[in-house]
């Protein structure tokens, strides 16, 4: 059978990189069984040269588009067949567009592991009806300071998002102007007042750029826009089946994303049964939603009933359940929506 290896990307946050071995093979079974053309039908933790890779059997050779497809794994620096003792490089070719200092310049308290927000991104990819090609449009409906639509502008997807703290809205924008003056990319960029009936309801931002000047007069652009309001109110602000991917990371603390019900929402469960349904709407049928959430906060099988009792129905995906600290234990559910 023929045998690969991948190379481990080294985690700066000691605690994710104790789990990135388990959650790197777990992501791989679901590239296998949603992508790839050649069966894994194993996969295990392997030391060469005192360095963490995971190894694994196919049923028959990887070919140039699964290799591509491993590539965007999200702690994935190398991809090698193994030939007896020795390791034989492939060619890797990753989706990315754009400059991996889109997601990792920012550095802020509770910001998400970006290795995680890969992670998170490309299995809600790929359950999807046609997987993660072609230009998707993501939205995260508790977006915070953008690192899931970082990342999915990296991988030249369009990326749309929400957050009701007004100082997170203030940061992200600033710094994506920032960002694109920097790399110089032909962009335009404003932020404008959402009035309903002469009264302020949001404020939005709304980018288009192009990698080069050219790229833009051929029409080659990605979109970026983040609303600042209450993720509750989504629809207000985007219409109905807009979207391919519904992608989120709910925050952990007190403060659930939303003001609605007269106070601050104390339990991310009481939020995302309220949430989810708006939520559901906005996605077009074969599309799919990742939520990652703290396990404390709440059962997965009381997520499920909320995805399900939304139209959704949840992939049967493995355990993506790992440890952040005492008071965090995240985990990832996955919900297609039917044709």
């Amino acid at each position: 059978m023929p045998r690969y290896a991948l190379l481990i990307l080294p985690a700066f946050n000691r605690v994710y990189g104790e789990s990135s071995v388990r959650l790197t093979r777990n992501e791989l079974a679901v590239f296998s069984a949603r992508a790839l053309a050649a069966e894994v039908l194993s996969s295990e933790e392997t030391r060469i040269g005192g360095v963490p890779y995971v190894t694994f059997e196919t049923e028959s050779p990887l070919n140039e588009a699964d290799v591509a497809l491993l590539s965007d794994l999200s702690s994935v620096y190398a991809v090698f067949g193994l030939e007896g003792e020795l390791l034989r490089p492939l060619a890797m070719r990753p989706r990315d567009r754009l400059s991996s200092d889109l997601i990792t310049i920012q550095k802020y308290a509770g910001k998400t592991n970006e290795h995680f927000t890969k992670l998170l991104l490309n299995v809600t990819a790929l359950a999807r009806d046609e997987g993660m090609g072609g230009r998707l449009s993501v939205f995260d409906p508790m977006c915070g300071r953008g690192t899931t639509l970082n990342q999915a502008l990296t991988y030249g997807y369009d990326a749309y998002g929400i957050d009701v703290d007004g100082k997170d809205f203030e940061a992200y924008t600033g710094f994506v102007k920032t960002w694109l003056r920097n790399k110089r990319l032909k962009h335009t960029a404003e932020t404008v007042p959402v009035r309903r009936e002469r009264a302020l309801v949001g404020r939005r931002f709304n980018v288009t750029f192009g990698l080069s000047k050219e790229a833009v007069k051929a029409g080659d652009t990605q979109r970026l826009t983040v609303v600042n309001a209450d993720t509750l109110k989504s629809r207000d602000f985007f219409r109905p089946r807009s979207f391919d991917i519904v992608a989120t990371d709910a925050p952990y603390g007190v403060q659930h994303g939303s003001k609605g019900g007269g106070g601050l929402s104390r339990s991310p469960l009481e939020l995302l049964g309220r949430a989810v349904p708006v939520w559901a709407e906005l996605l077009r049928p074969g599309g799919a939603m990742g939520i990652a959430w703290n396990t404390y906060g709440g059962k997965s099988s009381e997520l499920a009933r909320i995805l399900t009792d939304a139209g959704l129905d949840v992939m049967d995906y493995p355990d993506f359940e790992h440890w952040v600290d005492q008071a965090i234990v995240r985990d990832i559910i996955v919900a297609r929506k039917s044709r």
